[in-house]
């Protein structure tokens, strides 16, 4: 009945690690996303903020980590090599505790990532050139565009940048024109755009731009909100299984040791 209970044991410790090792991969898989996203917002914050920067390198090597001790915890689960069984369970305690750590500290800078998300695109917006080819730029373009906004707060901060309010006619950011709800084009125009059939009064007045009139802030954060809850459920789902791995190999481990060590393969 113990050998049965045990064969059970070594094989969901596989089987929980072939998991593991998959969600290990999806976890890399996202830190390789951040740093190569280069047609969302995404690329405007991780290409002005250091903190999400490291994230992403973080997300990389937890997640290569991970998908290591899911390959030794399958071969230790299957060979029944307690150097590997004890070596594992150790490495699952210290990224369980990393984990924890990460996740509460970026849970107390939820606030400070928001008020660094709205520095990065009112500055970015004062600074844009239509003359210039930037991904930086070229990524808001996308965000405004596929997001049916302008601007961050409102379409009033495009009246900081000078150069679009020094043109003499009714000029506005291509991105931001109001293409109504049935337009689903994915095409992006970039740059500044001079309104059709340009009124008569001189200056460049934003009542008169055919813009969105909502400002990205509040989709932009509810975007932010949306995918970091799959991030959070994703670690939730990886902290479960490194919980039921490290109880699986202390069971395991406490079985190899006490069996004849004939049995266990040399290296």
């Amino acid at each position: 009945m113990g050998s049965a209970c045990i064969k059970v044991t070594k094989y969901f410790l596989f089987l929980f690690n072939l998991i593991f090792f998959i969600l290990g991969a999806v976890i890399l898989g996202f830190g390789v996303w951040i740093l190569a996203d280069k047609s969302s917002f995404i690329s405007v914050l991780q290409t002005s903020s250091s903190s999400l920067r490291m994230g992403a390198y973080v997300f990389i090597g937890v997640g290569a980590v991970t998908m290591l001790m899911g390959f030794l915890g399958c071969i230790g689960a299957v060979n029944e090599v307690r150097c590997l069984l004890g070596l594992y369970f150790a490495f699952l305690l210290l990224i369980l505790i990393a984990q924890v750590t990460a996740g509460a500290l970026f849970y107390f800078n939820m606030g400070k990532l928001k008020q660094e998300m709205g520095g990065i695109v009112t500055e970015l917006i004062r600074d844009y050139n239509s003359s210039r080819e930037d991904s930086l730029q070229d990524a808001w373009d996308y965000v405004q565009a596929q997001v049916k906004c302008c601007g961050w707060v409102s379409f009033y901060n495009w009246t900081d940048n000078a150069e679009l309010m020094n043109r003499p006619e009714v000029t506005y950011p291509c991105s931001c024109k109001d293409k109504g709800e049935e337009d689903n084009s994915l095409s992006v125009r970039k740059g500044f755009c001079e309104a059709p059939g340009n009124r008569t009064q001189s200056g460049n007045h934003p009542e008169d731009w055919p813009v969105y009139q909502q400002g990205c802030m509040e989709k932009v954060q509810a975007w932010l909100q949306e995918n970091l809850g799959i991030i959070l459920g994703v670690g939730v789902g990886v902290a479960v299984i490194e919980l039921l791995g490290m109880l699986l190999s202390i069971c395991l481990c406490r079985h190899v040791h006490s069996e004849d060590y004939s049995k266990v393969p040399k290296y």
